[in-house]
């Protein structure tokens, strides 16, 4: 191995892919078991490697040297093999700096909560303490001198302004975890998460319907992978130069989900965007037929639509947790908010906006397999639509013209 990444759970990694944008070195992803991890450094057969979850302090007892900013945080996350000699940098500091400017979270003079106690954690509060932050309390799980439990943050901190969220609580796979509950905390202006995936944890998507400024960590992974690079090569990589990976991975990483009126298109257009990116396409009906072995109307027969409701509902939230997918959703997915949120964790939500005048009613859609019962679900569905989606496109006939349309909306949402 030359370049890579070393930790205990990687699978959700996209480092691979912001180095590769980045240089043109190789990178890995490398996931080292906690019991091998002093073998593989003291081996160190590598020229340069970013480390993560676990190891951002356990690695520094082998390090020649590591820099001041790594020695005042105590964590380390990037390592330089010099001529058999390992050197540690924390280029996370850059990363977190760069998020919490990103997201226009106000840290100076005001209360914050620092959710965990491993190398992230001690990061975050070296960066509010560098950001002039008025009082900074550290939270977890078990109280000590430096910590408070999370009850008590709930109940002695309540006056808290920001909280960052340093925990992999709520990470890849576990996407549904959260590590606090935001509504202790009535004073609350700002929410920093490190969990890059899903691209919005549940604590950033419940600050956001909040109306607090929110952001997930894609950024700050990002912009510590920038400087790890120039710590790895020598070079130097321009601000543009990061905010340009960072627009490509989010576009790359983020599920176009079609949601509309039955018989609006979802399924064609969906298959054209997905061939014109190279992505895998999801239609959720048919992953509820998979599941249940029959037809959706048949479905509907036998069991009800509260049955068929809770079936897409399981399917939605599987799918959801992955990412660079296009999605056809079915006409009633996002009658229910929670389909409409938890699609929204990876994903942005696409209202093909379909002339009531050209949907036709067809007999394998229960609920609209008439005229009349078409044009009823339309003016019921209509203002759900748009109160939930993202981008709202307005389609014609010709479902080419409709795949580039959406493309180029969904583009600049990403803006």
């Amino acid at each position: 191995m030359e370049y890579g990444c070393i930790g205990e759970h990687l699978k959700h990694s996209f480092s691979k892919e912001i180095h590769n944008l980045l240089c043109d070195y190789d990178y890995g992803i490398y996931e080292i078991p906690s019991g091998n991890l002093d073998d593989f450094m003291r081996e160190h057969s590598f020229r340069a490697i970013n480390v993560t979850i676990p190891y951002k302090e356990r690695v520094i007892p082998h390090l020649e040297s590591i820099d001041e900013a790594a020695r005042k945080i105590g964590a380390v996350n990037t390592v330089v093999n010099r001529d058999g000699k390992l050197y540690g940098y924390n280029t996370d500091f850059y990363g977190m700096t760069s998020l919490i400017k990103k997201a226009g979270v106000e840290i100076k003079d005001k209360k914050v909560l620092i959710l965990g106690s491993g190398g992230t954690s001690k990061t975050a509060y070296a960066v509010c303490t560098e950001l002039s932050a008025k009082e900074i309390v550290r939270v977890s799980r078990t109280a000590s001198e430096d910590a408070v439990s999370y009850e008590d943050a709930c109940v002695m901190h309540s006056d808290a302004d920001v909280i960052i969220n340093t925990t992999p609580v709520g990470m890849f796979p576990k996407n549904e975890g959260y590590p606090i509950d935001i509504t202790a905390f009535p004073k609350l202006s700002g929410v920093i998460d490190a969990v890059y995936n899903p691209l919005r944890t549940v604590l950033v998507r419940e600050a956001k319907k909040k109306g607090i400024k929110a952001e997930g960590g894609l950024y700050m992974l990002v912009a510590q992978a920038v400087r790890a690079c120039e710590h790895f090569t020598g070079g130097k990589i321009s601000d543009e130069r990061c905010n340009e990976v960072y627009s490509e991975i989010l576009f790359g990483k983020e599920n176009i989900i079609l949601v509309g009126m039955p018989g609006s298109g979802k399924t064609t257009i969906g298959k054209l965007i997905a061939q014109k990116l190279g992505r895998k396409f999801v239609d959720t009906d048919d992953l509820i037929r998979e599941k249940c072995g029959c037809e959706i109307s048949e479905i509907f027969e036998k069991y009800g639509e509260q049955y068929f409701r809770d079936i897409e509902s399981e399917v939605i939230a599987e799918a959801s947790k992955e990412t660079s997918l296009v999605i056809a959703t079915g006409g009633g997915a996002v009658l229910r908010a929670e389909n409409a949120d938890i699609l929204s964790q990876n994903g942005r939500l696409v209202f093909i906006d379909a002339d009531i005048n050209e949907l036709i009613a067809t007999g394998d859609r229960p609920l609209s397999n008439t005229p009349e019962k078409l044009i009823k679900l339309y003016d019921t569905r209509f203002s759900i639509y748009c109160d939930r989606c993202d981008i709202r496109v307005k389609i014609s006939r010709n479902a080419e013209e409709n795949a580039e349309k959406i493309l180029c909306e969904f583009g600049k949402a990403l803006k």
